[in-house]
Order: structure tokens, then sequence, then C-alpha cells
């Protein structure tokens, strides 16, 4: 039986039945900090909040300065690894501990699988749930397979999103995040078989808001339950109406088109 501290988080987490994540978890790895959304991370955050998220997802360190003014208002999940592809930048950078004295609902781990060291996330994962269970605390995966055919990078074929998925499960986490393969049946079927909770990862930011509203609307159609967006929030031209536009995606069951209207932004037939 779930132990009921690790229930009450979850509770808060999915208070909604579904999760409307925001992440602003993108580490040094990501190679950015005067461009982009985040480079002013307070204005980002206070902006990306306007949709009203159900979780957010940030480094012990941005939670340390920025959270407080937004502490109830939505679960903390605290990042607590970083990678890259090429396995350049590949730390844990905070622990369980780190979590709980935060007030965090939940501790995520962001690790890659496949490749020579796919065993070294693995154990990552493994200890992390292990030293996460006398405090109740649930733990998130977030889960990324590689392809070394030649430069590493993050793939999203249902084969290796199906693979992501099982390593999450094996290694015995509360919820996983995975890309999208952009195939309906085929992430479907993944989801039918895991016994834990899958939600997506809102992924590279795409070109229009509309495309990125359309996949999480295709994984909710799937099963999801739910999507942790990011890029496609806080790097929008309009960052508070994208944030509300995700939401009713998720929450509401909008279509794209009827949430851009909502947004007050423009839809295009595909």
């Amino acid at each position: 039986m779930t132990p009921l501290g690790q229930q009450v988080r979850l509770a808060r987490i999915f208070a909604r039945g579904h999760l409307f994540g925001l992440a602003v978890d993108h580490f040094v790895s990501y190679g950015q900090a005067t461009q982009g959304g985040l480079a002013d991370l307070p204005r980002a955050l206070s902006r990306s909040m306007v949709g009203g998220p159900d979780s957010v997802t940030m480094t012990a360190g941005t939670a340390k300065h920025c959270w407080a003014p937004y502490a109830g208002t939505a679960a903390l999940i605290v990042e607590g690894a970083s990678f890259t592809p090429d396995d350049r930048v590949s730390e844990i950078i905070a622990t369980v501990g780190d979590a709980v004295r935060l007030g965090a609902d939940a501790i995520a781990m962001a690790v890659p699988v496949r490749g020579p060291t796919e065993g070294r996330y693995l154990r990552w994962l493994s200890d992390t749930v292990r030293e996460a269970a006398p405090y109740g605390l649930p733990v998130i995966a977030h889960i990324y397979p590689r392809d070394y055919t030649a430069e590493p990078r993050i793939v999203f074929h249902a084969e290796q999103i199906a693979w992501a998925v099982r390593c999450g499960i094996e290694c015995g986490v509360d919820v996983i995040k995975v890309g999208y393969p952009g195939d309906r049946a085929a992430f479907a079927e993944i989801v039918r078989g895991c016994p834990a909770p899958i939600v997506i990862a809102g992924g590279p930011q795409t070109a229009t808001l509309q495309e990125a509203l359309q996949t999480v609307f295709d994984a909710m159609s799937a099963g999801a339950r739910g999507a942790v967006v990011g890029r496609n929030i806080w790097g929008a031209d309009d960052v508070e109406g994208a944030s509300r536009a995700f939401a009713d995606v998720i929450h509401e069951g909008l279509d794209p088109r009827a949430a851009l209207q909502q947004a007050g932004q423009p839809y295009r037939a595909p």
C-alpha cells in the first residue's frame, strides 16, 4: 500500500485529475543564460504562472531564490539531475534531503537511457527511489532515450519511448515523464501497459503554439495523465496566453482551435 504521505503529495500534484506542469528546470547543461525565455527567471516564472499550473519543476537553487511568493499555489517539484546527451554534463544536482528541506512535493530525476552509460542513470533513479521512500516523497522520472548512430541525440520513436517507460517502471518511480512519439495508437498501447501515470514532456520549442497544443491534445487523447511544459510557455511570444491555452487543453479538454480562441490567438487549419 502506498504510504499516506506519498498519497497526499501525489494528490496535490494531480489535484485536478490531470497534471498541467510548468518546467523551469533548464540547468546550465542547456547552454543558455542571457537568451531565451529564462534569461530573467523571476519574470518568466511570474508570467508563466498565469495559467495556474498544478506543479512547477525547478532546480533547488531556483526554488531557494524564486519560489517563496508562489508557495501553496502549486506543487513544487525539485529537479535532482542534469545531463547532456553526450554526457558532457552528467551530475546529480539535488538530493532527496534538499527537496524535503525546500518543502517539495516530489523530486524529479532527468536521465537519458540507451548508450554505454545507461546503467549509471538507472542507478540514479533506483537510488533516489530508495532514498525517498522513508519520507514518502514521490519520485518523477524524466526519461529521454538516445540514439548513438552519429552524435548522441534525444529521440522520440515509439519503441524507444516504450523502453524509457519500462526503465521507469523497473526502477520503481511514481510518475514517468517522456516525450510524445507522434503516434497516437502506439502511445496509447504504451500507456495501457504502464502501471504508473505517464505525462508527456512539452518538448523542444515548436514553430507555433498551435503545434505544441496539438501534441498535448493528441497525447491526452491517447491516455496521458497530463503534460509538463517549459519552452512552449516561457518561450512563447504571449507567455500568459500560452499558459492559459495549455491549461484549457489539459483540464478543460479543449482542442487546439478552442484553446487558441480562448487565448485570443489565431488558429490555422492544418
